[in-house]
C-alpha cells in the first residue's frame, strides 16, 4: 500500500486523479489523514474524501461562511475545509 503526501497547495494536487490503494499523509509531518477507501471523484481541483482515517487525523474550526477549516491533527498544517453534506452519499461530508 502506497503512502501519498497530501495538501501542498503548490500548483494543484498530483493525487487528485490517483485512485490506487494507499494512505494520504500530511505533507509537513507525515501524520495519517485519509485512506484511499474514502476517496471519491469530485469537481474540485483537490482530492476529495468522505472521512478521515482516524478520529484524531484532523482538527476542525468553524468558518464564518459555512464549512469547517481543517488542519492536520498533529502539526496544524492547513489542509482545506470540510464541506458538510457534500459527500458522495447523503449525509456524508467532503474533505
Amino acid at each position: 500500500m502506497d503512502e501519498m503526501s497530501f495538501c501542498s497547495f503548490s500548483g494543484g494536487e498530483e493525487y487528485k486523479n490517483h485512485f490506487q490503494p494507499g494512505i494520504y499523509v500530511c505533507s509537513e509531518c507525515g501524520h495519517e489523514l485519509f485512506s484511499s477507501k474514502s476517496k471519491f471523484e469530485h469537481s474540485s481541483p483537490w482530492p476529495a474524501f468522505s472521512e478521515t482515517i482516524h478520529e484524531d487525523s484532523v482538527s476542525k474550526q468553524p468558518e464564518a461562511w459555512g464549512p469547517l477549516k481543517v488542519c492536520c491533527g498533529k502539526c496544524g498544517n492547513g489542509l482545506g475545509h470540510e464541506f458538510l453534506y457534500d459527500g458522495p452519499r447523503e449525509g456524508l461530508s467532503r474533505f
